[in-house]
């Protein structure tokens, strides 16, 4: 992979070079602390939005009975991980998790798919929506194809040379 590209992109730039990455992957698997153990948890979750809000935020439908519910209220640094191996696609958020009351986005949001965790529909008392405040991403995308990799990877390995050339790393600011 190469070198990390320094951030030359307009914020705007950013939120749609974020969503590009991640808008076909959507199952994110959500890092977060556990408060007692300090063990780190991971759980899939589906991304709600249809796009990265301009407040730079990911959205999740989660039980409010949940661990991860109970956890963010202590320990609200949180991680979501993307990964698309087709593609050669993978991406890194961090940031700061909490559970937003909007009602209205709750309901721009829901989806029938929803509705089979959530019978109850965007008002169901036991769900809750999950809202990452995004304040760093990264993320690693390949384009080269599979045999050209192998072939860089190879010649690396015969000249002792680290692998050039193998796709954009790129880390985001956004908070």
């Amino acid at each position: 992979m190469s070198d990390t590209v320094a951030n030359d992109l307009h914020p705007t730039q950013e939120h749609e070079k974020l969503w590009d990455m991640i808008k076909d992957m959507r199952f994110g698997m959500f890092t977060h602390r556990h408060p007692g153990s300090g063990l780190l948890h991971s759980i899939p979750l589906t991304t709600q939005n249809k796009a990265v809000d301009e407040d730079s935020a990911l959205y999740f439908f989660i039980s409010r009975t949940s661990e991860a519910a109970q956890c963010i209220a202590s320990e609200p640094q949180v991680n979501v991980s993307y990964a698309d191996l087709s593609a050669d696609s993978y991406v890194s958020v961090s940031g700061k998790a909490h559970i937003s009351e909007d009602l209205a986005k709750k309901e721009a949001l829901f989806t029938p798919m929803a509705k089979a965790w959530f019978p109850g529909g965007f008002n169901d008392p036991t769900m809750a929506l999950l809202k990452v405040d995004i304040s760093h991403a990264e993320y690693w995308d390949v384009k080269e194809s599979k045999m050209t990799q192998l072939f860089k990877m190879a010649k690396a390995a015969v000249t002792g040379d680290r692998p050039s050339g193998m796709g954009e790393h790129r880390e985001l600011k956004l908070g």
